[in-house]
């Protein structure tokens, strides 16, 4: 069983039961590396603290690294690839769920640069990108994204796509193949509060947008106009928001597994402390990425995300797709029906099971839609 014995922090023991299952149905975030190594090194899993979480992963991480480098000075690209893509998703798991410890954070510089090498050896490559962010004095000074253009297509159409608290712009690699795959240029940025974004998770952080926004559109080999938007799990916030307040920017956006107004209240928050579909650390990730230094501070940051309470919800909205798990614990599907209640029609599709409703026709289905809304 994987389950939680009790409400509150998973054991050792318990952890390891609930990794081994989701290894087996290869969901996040044991869903990018190899199944026996994965294996392996969950069983030698010592401790949950970030050194003995972080050495274990790295340890697998590194192997995989000095093979990637081997392959590439011998010029076998493929295989290069294939092993810097290891390296990279092992680095992830030595970071997850965030940097939060000296040790997690030496596996994230590492995850960036074996992500790096794996993107340039891509066909189409991964291109890094840096442009400049005005921001507060407290807050970064530029914007670092991620850029794919599929191959044979004059002036793609494009998609914007960002992560949650844990799946930061790296973890977007398999959305922007199946995007690819329908002649759609794709750009990866992190979610506010988390990776590489400038800004923390604040209630106006969809400000961190409006400069990619901008890029896009002044880009000659592509049609930026109007990109389609995609937040995963905590990000689909900001799509939501970017599509009601603009909606003559944005082609299309899609909600998946994204809260709206009662994911921020105070009951809900009790109720998500410590869900079935979380590892470990969720409310430490979560004031991480407010920015809270303390739990009150949590609650009245969440509290001020409310989409409804900021009266945007019955604004008019670019075509928002909102997609789930029927049985989310971790986000209520009770914000996908209040959106519906708002504003504009919504498409909605709910899939069986629970956290962003994770299955083989989950992606192909969000990709086919964006594709077709873009083209109309």
């Amino acid at each position: 069983m994987s389950e939680r014995p009790t409400d509150g922090p998973r054991t050792l023991e318990n952890a390891k039961q609930w990794m081994h299952a989701r290894l087996a149905k290869r969901i996040h975030p044991l869903g990018l590396t190899d199944p026996e190594a994965t294996a392996a090194t969950i069983d030698r899993l010592e401790g949950l603290d970030g050194q003995n979480w972080a050495g274990a992963w790295t340890e697998t991480a590194r192997g995989y690294l000095a093979r990637a480098e081997d392959a590439e000075r011998s010029g076998d690209v493929e295989t290069a690839r294939a092993l810097y893509y290891q390296a990279y998703g092992f680095f992830f798991l030595g970071r997850f769920p965030v940097p939060n410890h000296p040790a997690k954070q030496h596996s994230y510089e590492c995850e960036l640069d074996a992500y790096l090498r794996f993107g340039r050896l891509c066909d189409p490559p991964i291109e890094r990108v840096t442009i400049p962010f005005s921001g507060r004095p407290d807050e970064g000074k530029e914007l670092v994204f991620y850029v794919r253009r599929p191959r044979g297509v004059e002036k793609p159409k494009c998609v914007i796509a960002w992560g949650g608290l844990d799946a930061w712009k790296e973890e977007a690699t398999e959305l922007s193949d199946a995007l690819l795959g329908h002649g759609l240029a794709t750009i990866a940025v992190d979610n506010p509060g988390t990776g590489e974004s400038p800004v923390r998770g604040v209630p106006d952080a969809e400000r961190q947008f409006l400069p990619l926004l901008d890029w896009v559109a002044d880009q000659r080999d592509l049609s930026g106009a109007r990109p389609a938007v995609l937040g995963r799990s905590f990000g689909g916030l900001w799509a939501t928001k970017l599509a009601h307040l603009y909606p003559d920017r944005i082609g299309a956006a899609v909600s998946w597994g994204g809260g709206a107004h009662y994911m921020f209240q105070r009951e809900w928050i009790e109720r998500s402390r410590y869900p079935d579909s979380y590892l470990m650390e969720l409310v430490e990730v979560r004031q991480r990425m407010l920015g809270a230094t303390n739990d009150a501070e949590y609650v009245e940051g969440f509290a001020k995300l409310s989409l409804l309470d900021q009266g945007l919800l019955d604004r008019p909205s670019a075509p928002l797709l909102l997609v789930n798990g029927k049985d989310d614990r971790q986000v209520p599907v009770a914000d996908i029906h209040l959106l519906t209640e708002h504003g504009d029609p919504k498409a909605v599709r709910l899939f069986p099971g629970g956290h962003m409703g994770f299955g083989p026709q989950t992606v192909p289905t969000i990709a086919a839609w964006i594709k077709r809304t873009l083209g109309s």
